[in-house]
């Protein structure tokens, strides 16, 4: 499983016509007999092999080529992936990171944990009946995964068509970078520090929908920074270029600043850990947070 690499990079101000032109995955009409005869090279005697074995078993056409040894599970899905515009990480670049479940597998138990919770996201947050907000992802103390959650959820986004940025915004201890495997040399606190540059919002390869915003260098006054009203007029203008603003922020036991992050966005979600957080923290927090002018989107209680 190889890495991810950014395939293009977007330029701020504020943002670029690559991001705000129309970007829609587009269904193939391709069948799946003709995708795999042309990644695998096979013959007519082959793919009458294949046909013949549809024929006596009832399978489809991609399980038949797996049954008779002519084709990988990992090489079906991902004919089925070009068929219909799903982005799925190939072989060599699941190799990145473990933690893209939605990205290297698609089609497992968390995988689809992951789309329920996207469509409750899209109708309490991205409802496009009401006005556009970002979402800001807290959680109580450090190690409740929320950057996984971040992660996975903006690449379930993205698989779904809607044009998805990913901010990391934890100017605490940034990883979205790592997981993404992003260049982090410029990003949220260059724009917040008043440098614009070239690097600051990038897109992830294989994955045309979805762009991460990286922390850039880590200052060391976050919460300041946070506070200027640079961070709200950014995402003011990012949800207006992007159908789903997803924002990481630190763990709340570092301090205000999700709760600030979460009031300049307009709506939160909360993750909590399984065996883990604490009762009184997660109260805390969730009494914080509803006292504030950001939307109240729900609690999520991670067991992975």
């Amino acid at each position: 499983m190889a890495k991810f690499r950014s395939s293009k990079v977007v330029d701020l101000p504020f943002l670029s016509p690559a991001v705000q032109g129309d970007e829609q995955n587009v269904l193939l009409e391709r069948p799946i007999g003709h995708i795999l005869r042309e990644k695998l090279g096979l013959t007519e005697i082959q793919v009458e092999q294949i046909l013949a074995h549809v024929q006596s078993t009832g399978l489809r056409f991609g399980d038949a080529a797996v049954d008779l040894g002519l084709a990988s599970h990992d090489v079906v899905l991902e004919a089925l992936s070009e068929q219909f515009g799903y982005p799925y990480a190939s072989e060599d670049r699941r190799r990145l990171s473990p933690e893209l479940v939605t990205l290297n597998q698609p089609f497992s138990t968390q995988a689809e944990a992951f789309r329920a919770i996207r469509s409750q996201v899209v109708m309490r947050v991205f409802n496009e009946n009401e006005q556009k907000r970002a979402l800001a992802v807290v959680s109580p103390a450090s190690g409740d995964g929320k950057t996984f959650f971040c992660a996975n959820l903006a690449v379930t986004l993205a698989q779904a068509g809607g044009r998805t940025l990913l901010v990391d915004a934890d100017l605490r201890g940034p990883r979205q970078h790592e997981v993404f495997n992003l260049d982090n040399s410029a990003g949220l606190s260059s724009v917040l520090a008043g440098r614009v540059d070239s690097q600051m919002v990038q897109q992830v390869a294989g994955v045309p929908s979805l762009y991460v915003m990286p922390v850039g260098v880590t200052p060391p006054n976050p919460l300041e920074l946070i506070d200027r009203p640079a961070f709200s007029m950014l995402i003011r203008e990012l949800v207006l270029k992007f159908d789903h603003v997803i924002v990481d922020t630190p763990a709340a036991v570092y301090g205000a600043d999700a709760q600030v992050v979460a009031a300049r966005c307009g709506a939160v979600l909360i993750v909590a850990r399984k065996d883990e957080s604490r009762v009184g923290e997660l109260q805390q927090l969730v009494g914080a947070l509803s006292s504030s002018p950001a939307r109240m989107a729900g609690v999520i209680l991670n067991e992975f």
